[in-house]
């Protein structure tokens, strides 16, 4: 787990290292770095929707899983939860205010996406980090924006990709077909939604809630699942 080890020390380094700019960052750079910020989501979502929807077997899963999972979110207020809890831990720190929608952000862009996620399974199957060490860059980059942004409390996203990376990882060793390049095009379709998502909120143009999208990811891998099962 070389290359997820040294992806989450980049966000670690690079919270940091945002979070020292921070002090010298006026209220016009931030806004500059809002708007920067809600364009490269918009970007790196919609590549991720369009270079996947061709390889989907099910043009209509996506739908499905974005609607069932999104009222799933809402009605397990996960957003409202999400935003308590952060802000209590921030408690009235102004730079903090609106962290909950800056962290949840991070952790879909360091998380979703074919890096994040086809990395850690190549590295398990083949031994190659390539795809890890590449993503590790462009976390560094991110997570300094992020941090000069949002603030320190941003570091918080390198466990849960620690965590996320892991879990294909640790999935990919025990069985090399228990994710196959079907469900992985499907969850690459939905995150990418998601990040679209979320890059509407930066901008203002939309409070999407993205957090409430989150059980959205569980519905193709309950799909192929049973689809599995049935087969």
């Amino acid at each position: 787990m070389l290359g997820t080890i040294v992806n989450t020390c980049t966000i670690i380094v690079g919270s940091i290292a945002g979070a020292v700019m921070n002090r010298g960052i006026k209220e016009k750079y931030k806004e500059t770095l809002y708007t920067a910020l809600g364009l490269a989501c918009l970007g790196i979502g919609l590549n991720a929707v369009i270079s996947n929807f061709c390889k989907s077997e099910y043009p209509v899963l996506f739908i499905v899983s974005i609607a069932l999972g999104s009222v799933i979110g809402t009605a397990l207020n996960l957003d409202g939860r999400f935003a308590n809890l952060i802000n209590k831990r921030s408690k009235s720190n102004n730079k903090n205010t609106n962290l909950a929608d800056g962290l949840s952000t991070a952790i879909l862009l360091y998380c979703i996406g074919p890096l994040a996620m086809l990395g850690p399974v190549i590295s398990a199957l083949k031994g190659d980090n390539t795809f890890l060490f590449t993503n590790a860059t462009l976390d560094l980059v991110t997570s300094a924006v992020f941090a000069s942004t949002y603030g320190i409390w941003v570091i918080l996203a390198a466990p849960v990709l620690f965590c996320w990376q892991g879990m294909f990882y640790l999935v990919a060793k025990v069985s090399s077909t228990a994710i196959s390049e079907a469900l992985m095009a499907e969850l690459l379709i939905v995150g990418g939604l998601m990040i679209v998502a979320s890059g509407l909120s930066l901008l203002k143009l939309k409070d999407c809630k993205t957090l409430n999208m989150l059980p959205s990811l569980l519905i193709p891998v309950i799909w192929f699942l049973i689809k599995s099962l049935i087969e």
